[in-house]
């Protein structure tokens, strides 16, 4: 029996959606903020702490990384430093009353900028956007059979008719369909759709999957087939 081919690891960033870092021991307000953004198509992923936020800037490589003055562990100043040794990716100081040190020290550390605290979203989309450098390679218009994915406008149509994907379901379509016919593992779908290095439950996967086949009508699976004990692959209708 032919063995499935598993699709070529892709080198650099290969996502269509800007990713932000947030670090704040008030998981609270990065929930909502994380919530209020990826409706805004951004990726957000939230730490508490300085050394998680170290460990997740050099794992998840964010575009944009947002830390607390408040932010414990490692603290705001000390993360800064950090960072700027290995990387220039933007980073915003979160301040709030009562941090105007902080800010200074932020900033003469290397912070980008200072945004407010408590995070208001018209105020750091921009800045996220704008750091968003995307793949050449991965935009543009994607067309498998009656699907058809636009990634510059973040837009998906089924036989011409626009059908509204969260945006985990949207990043999800968009690497199946750029390895239409490849099958994917479920460890490629965890590394370029959740940016996870980490093992995760193969049921998140899994209900993402089904939800997305109810989106796009394919209630048969001939879309986008299960190869068991592998992953996924999204098939081209002949």
């Amino acid at each position: 029996m032919t063995q499935p081919q598993a699709a070529p690891e892709v080198d650099g960033d290969t996502r269509s959606a800007p990713m932000l870092l947030v670090a704040d021991p008030d998981d609270e307000m990065v929930r909502e903020l994380a919530e209020a953004l990826e409706r805004e198509g951004v990726l957000v992923t939230g730490v508490s702490d300085g050394a998680q936020a170290l460990l997740q800037a050099g794992a998840l490589r964010p575009d944009v990384v947002l830390v607390s003055a408040t932010l414990p562990v490692i603290g705001p100043v000390d993360f800064v430093r950090a960072v700027r040794r290995a990387r220039a990716v933007p980073v915003l100081l979160g301040v709030g009353d009562g941090h105007a040190e902080q800010a200074v020290q932020g900033l003469a550390a290397g912070a980008t900028a200072c945004v407010a605290r408590p995070y208001r979203v018209p105020e750091l989309l921009p800045l996220v956007q704008a750091a968003f450098p995307g793949d050449a390679g991965s935009r543009g218009v994607f067309t498998v059979g009656n699907v058809e994915l636009d990634v510059g406008a973040y837009q998906v149509r089924v036989s011409g008719m626009p059908v509204h994907l969260p945006l985990r379901e949207f990043e999800l379509l968009h690497y199946l369909m750029r390895n239409a016919d490849r099958t994917v593992t479920r460890e490629q779908i965890m590394r370029h759709v959740w940016h996870a290095a980490d093992a995760m439950s193969t049921n998140t996967i899994a209900v993402h999957v089904k939800r997305l086949r109810a989106r796009l009508g394919d209630d048969d699976d001939r879309l986008i087939q299960t190869v068991r004990g592998v992953g996924y692959r999204l098939v081209t209708p002949h």
